[in-house]
């Protein structure tokens, strides 16, 4: 009789959501757009005394920029930045709000970064990234081709080559013994 120890996970076939993680990413979305709004009153209070050369107001809210999602442990949370004019005609002379919470061009939280390595090491072939993210984050976890993982290999492999060759000659380490016998 021979011992298998090998177990076949069946592929989840569609991904549901469910009413706890859709009533969490609304709250998340609610959360984010309010931090982003004080973020931005804080920018405003911050130059609020400038004034054009009308005697207005130099730095006014200007809408918001296209929405865009932005991949997290729960799924994609949809984000509007809202976003600043500055009535200055000169150009180079501009003030320009960036968002210290959700820099330009952020697609994925922190901790979606860190899965990325982690499903790599754990054996996950570049081509089956988005069935396992789906699988994890949802049904709509995009940006993660075949081609985007393969990238984030090389770097990955480059940043491995990096710390492997760094210096610690400098550096004192403490090592453990585990041996019973008090000799290792």
């Amino acid at each position: 009789m021979t011992k298998d120890n090998v177990i076949q996970i069946k592929k989840p076939e569609r991904f549901v959501d469910d009413p706890i993680t859709d009533i969490l990413r609304s709250g998340a979305r609610k959360l984010l757009a309010e931090a982003l709004d004080t973020e931005i009153e804080l920018f405003l209070s911050e130059y609020k005394e400038l004034k054009d050369d009308l005697g207005r107001k130099r730095i006014i809210r200007n809408g918001y920029v296209p929405e865009r999602e932005i991949q997290t442990g729960i799924g994609p949370v949809p984000v509007k930045m809202p976003r600043t004019r500055d009535r200055q005609p000169d150009v180079t002379d501009s003030i320009k709000f960036t968002s210290a919470l959700l820099p330009p061009y952020l697609r994925k939280t922190k901790s979606m970064e860190e899965l990325i390595p982690w499903l790599y090491l754990k054996g996950i072939s570049t081509g089956d990234f988005s069935e396992a993210l789906a699988a994890l984050v949802g049904k709509d976890a995009q940006g993660l081709s075949s081609s985007t993982v393969s990238r984030l290999k090389v770097v990955w492999e480059d940043e491995y080559e990096i710390w492997r060759k760094r210096d610690i000659s400098n550096k004192i380490y403490v090592y453990i013994c585990k041996s019973k016998m008090g000799r290792c």
